[in-house]
């Protein structure tokens, strides 16, 4: 099975976007593109449709951040989401040798921060919520891993 693929909308009446251009890069992005097709509490729905400029603070360049997910319930509340692994949230715990990998490491952290930060504000500007979902996130909202 491929962590990577092409997604085929079922429900495109659901879909706020290009279906024919629905990509999944990671298995828990495939699973919640699946639960926003079959939760009936989704409106609609899209992924890496909303681009968000945000300065990342190593180069001082603008850079362009396609959202994970942009969902919008029934009751009108609206989330941007972000999918990924609990671990890359939070920083990389501190090591005595300074490796290549915790190198990257960081570099990774710090460019999701800005991206979240960003992503936040622009939420909010819009009367949105900014969420990461995590593998806790997914569980708890009964998609399967």
């Amino acid at each position: 099975m491929s962590y990577k693929g092409k997604y085929k909308i079922k429900k495109k009446e659901k879909y706020a976007g290009d279906a024919s251009a629905v990509v999944y890069r990671s298995l828990w992005e495939r699973q919640c593109f699946r639960w926003c097709e079959d939760n009936p509490n989704v409106q609609y729905w899209n992924s890496e449709e909303i681009v968000i400029p945000y300065k990342y603070q190593i180069d001082k360049r603008l850079h362009r951040y396609f959202v994970d997910l942009l969902i919008q319930m029934d009751n009108k509340e609206t989330y941007l989401v972000e999918i990924k692994p609990k671990a890359q949230t939070m920083p990389p715990k501190k090591r005595s040798r300074k490796t290549k990998k915790y190198i990257n490491e960081q570099l990774t952290f710090v460019k999701n921060q800005d991206k979240w930060e960003a992503a936040d504000q622009y939420a909010k500007h819009k009367g949105w919520k900014f969420q990461v979902w995590t593998e806790d996130t997914l569980k708890n909202l009964g998609i399967k891993l």
